[in-house]
């Protein structure tokens, strides 16, 4: 059985930097696409990053973060990273990570139909 488990949230002045990880169970994360999320109450869940299954793991953003932050992995942990610099109180919200029910996708997953596995969410807050 797959399992996500988000880690790294916590409370951040804006400015500071947070580095959140995504540890996959169940199955290895070598490859895996791979997207971050975020959620604020009373929102929807919006787009963050993501890894595609491509050699070099190409990467793409949300325009609010770009620049800002980063989508990683480290196979030998079996873990996607997003790290997040410059963070801003608008950053503040609930952030999952997800993967597609195929596992592997050549293409930019940015739409949360796209993912199957979610994991359960890590808080940011990011103080002003």
């Amino acid at each position: 059985q797959v399992q996500l488990v988000e880690s790294g949230g916590g409370l951040v002045q804006a400015g500071g930097s947070l580095r959140l990880s995504c540890a996959a169970s169940g199955r290895t994360f070598s490859g895996a696409a791979v997207g971050w999320f975020r959620q604020v109450p009373g929102k929807e869940r919006e787009f963050v990053a993501t890894i595609r299954s491509l050699s070099g793991g190409n990467t793409y953003y949300a325009d609010s973060v770009k620049g800002r932050f980063t989508i990683s992995r480290d196979n030998t942990k079996n873990t996607v990273y997003l790290q997040m610099n410059r963070l801003r109180p608008e950053d503040t919200a609930v952030y999952y990570c997800a993967a597609p029910l195929h596992w592997y996708s050549g293409s930019y997953l940015v739409n949360t139909d796209d993912y199957y596995y979610w994991g359960q969410g890590t808080q940011v807050t990011v103080s002003s």
